[in-house]
């Protein structure tokens, strides 16, 4: 069935069609409109769905479950004044969720995989060195976050959502994700520090 909304969202002119009107026709079995809803947010969320379980696999089958489940409840979706992509994320969020418990797993988030990223040469080589060192320095400081953190590290770093969105996905208020992030980069901050100091 996703395959189909792919075909059927290439024949439809998805660059003037916003959210709004594709939701409105989705929602009354328009299969090319959640087409197109598709195109536009696949790719976040399967990235999304990458970094929190390691695995292309299983990201490429919870990011198929996701959309199913979107397009199975579509007419339910209501807008709550933030994108639909932050209702996508929520399903994903929540299929994630049970992919850990009924796998029983406890993987590291492996941020620093990014399965669309472009490697980029530098002239300096030092500098590459360096900014490496620097990058696997903060990656492993990264690991050791617990999971609800490294989840808001993702969201708003690699997906640049609001917190308001992130709220949302993670089943929190606006004000609690603020106070988060802000623990969240002031834990960071201070082991980076003592890093530099015991290096």
């Amino acid at each position: 069935m996703v395959l189909t909304m792919m075909k059927s969202a290439a024949d439809m002119d998805n660059t003037n069609i916003t959210d709004d009107i594709a939701l409105q026709q989705a929602a009354s079995g328009n299969q090319e409109a959640f087409g197109v809803l598709y195109e536009r947010y696949v790719a976040r969320i399967y990235n999304y769905i990458y970094y929190r379980t390691g695995q292309e696999n299983e990201a490429e089958d919870l990011t198929a479950k996701v959309f199913h489940r979107a397009y199975q409840h579509i007419h339910r979706y209501k807008n709550m004044g933030v994108p639909f992509s932050a209702w996508l994320y929520r399903i994903a969020h929540n299929l994630v969720a049970n992919w850990h418990r009924d796998n029983n797993r406890k993987k590291e988030v492996p941020l620093e995989d990014n399965p669309e990223a472009d490697r980029k040469h530098s002239d300096y080589p030092e500098s590459e060195v360096i900014a490496y060192q620097q990058l696997d320095m903060l990656m492993k400081r990264l690991r050791m976050l617990n999971a609800e953190r490294q989840q808001l590290i993702i969201l708003k770093f690699v997906e640049q959502l609001s917190n308001a969105e992130i709220g949302i996905i993670m089943g929190r208020s606006e004000g609690a994700i603020k106070s988060l992030y802000h623990r969240t980069l002031n834990s960071l901050r201070l082991d980076i520090e003592e890093m530099d100091i015991q290096s």
